[in-house]
């Protein structure tokens, strides 16, 4: 009988590690198994170079979505970036979306200021003023072969 009660133990003991195990995971992941709590939102940009699928959604510096999707309109050859904007958060109709780096070598993302309109972006909306992505390597080159 005791040696049924220890087994017992252990048994939940494991199946409470699993559990806590699967939730960590989740979590890390970033993983939405009960729904998301977004919308979705669509920026143009000429060059986001370096943008990757992934990358966080600030205003001033809080962290309000992540980019979901980076495609190219192969009509327009611009980059189109899909991203799901917090529920709470909403944007004006004139907001800018512009692609900044992360400290001098740091990852891409997608900065956003907002806008003074009364008209908001609903969900599937689009996200008109943009600013693109600066590179680097270009300005560098401008400034040491001077050329315009």
């Amino acid at each position: 009988m005791k040696r049924f009660n220890v087994e017992v133990w252990v048994g939940l003991f494991m199946i409470l590690g699993f559990v806590c195990f699967a939730w960590l995971a989740v979590r890390l992941g970033d993983v939405q198994i009960f729904g998301d709590d977004s919308y979705t939102v669509m920026a143009r940009f000429g060059s986001i170079s370096g943008l990757k699928e992934g990358a966080t959604v600030e205003i001033a510096g809080v962290r309000v979505g992540k980019v979901t999707k980076v495609d190219l309109d192969l009509e327009d050859y611009e980059a189109v970036v899909e991203m799901a904007i917090d529920d709470g958060v909403v944007l004006q109709e004139d907001v800018i979306a512009s692609i900044r780096t992360a400290g001098i070598i740091g990852d891409r993302y997608v900065a956003l200021t907002p806008g003074g309109a009364e008209e908001v972006i609903g969900p599937r909306g689009e996200i008109f003023e943009t600013e693109s992505a600066i590179n680097l390597e270009e300005l560098v080159s401008k400034y040491i072969f001077g050329k315009d």
